[in-house]
């Protein structure tokens, strides 16, 4: 018995461990993401940055900005919600953690189910994906090439989240389609890509959708829908978003994630 009661400290002590070593990891990883000169802080949301946008574009940001919304620069988010790991697997509860930059694009994100724990990041213009089963066997770290490309898009597409970053800039423009959707261009250093977007009639973005890598060397439809807008500090938000894949063999949707908590430009600099 003492020997069994020993063999089992072993273990609880090892996965704790092993679960501490993770959060460092991730709390290191915030640092370099945040570790940033100062933003312009003085930047804020005005009517004229509107003329020439397409209608549905307009409508969205009058929707939820108002007219003075300083820029946002950093942002904190927590989520609980679902995670699917095939087509063909049952939904696990997941919880996320994550962080956003907008002066330079960033974020890391860290994701935990019973089964696993990932972290999905774009920090000093490089993508990359690690994940963990039960915390300790590493099965995946992917980065470089088209991981660049679809982190960023993560990135511009959770941008609903802290809408001041889909203003025009020197990154990103809006071209007209037709009453309710949009087009929008990104193009940041040697990256060039364009979501589809969707609006409805009073302003919220629906759905956007683009052309994502799934593999190496094949892109397919990707796609994330949102919906359930609420203001959160002051900015209308949507508090749902679902992220699929658009395949031949049909939709695979693999996450819905929830958003309980939000902060913007906590740091002080």
């Amino acid at each position: 018995m003492l020997i069994l009661l020993t063999i089992l400290g072993i273990i609880i002590l090892s996965l704790i461990l092993v679960k501490l070593n993770l959060n460092y990891q991730f709390n290191k990883a915030v640092k370099t993401l945040l570790d940033q000169p100062n933003p312009d802080r003085s930047r804020i949301f005005n009517l004229r940055q509107l003329d020439g946008l397409p209608e549905p574009v307009q409508r969205y940001f009058k929707h939820v900005l108002k007219i003075g919304q300083p820029y946002i620069n950093y942002v904190n988010l927590t989520h609980g919600g679902q995670f699917k790991m095939g087509l063909e697997k049952s939904w696990m509860d997941i919880e996320g953690e994550q962080y956003f930059t907008t002066p330079k694009p960033g974020f890391i994100w860290k994701g935990t189910t019973w089964m696993f724990t990932a972290f999905d990041s774009y920090i000093n213009d490089a993508g990359r994906l690690v994940a963990w089963v039960f915390s300790c066997i590493k099965v995946a770290n992917s980065k470089g090439g088209s991981f660049n490309e679809g982190e960023l898009q993560r990135w511009l597409a959770e941008s609903v989240w802290f809408p001041t970053n889909l203003l025009p800039s020197q990154w990103l423009s809006w071209s007209a389609m037709d009453e309710q959707t949009a087009k929008l261009s990104f193009n940041y250093k040697n990256l060039s890509f364009s979501f589809t977007v969707l609006f409805n009639e009073i302003g919220e973005i629906l759905q956007m959708e683009t052309q994502r890598f799934m593999s190496e060397g094949k892109r397919e439809a990707w796609f994330c829908q949102f919906s359930e807008y609420h203001t959160r500090n002051g900015v209308v938000i949507p508090i749902l978003g679902e992220v699929s894949w658009l395949l031949e063999k049909g939709d695979f949707c693999y996450a819905k994630f929830r958003v309980k908590t939000i902060k913007y430009d906590w740091i002080k600099k």
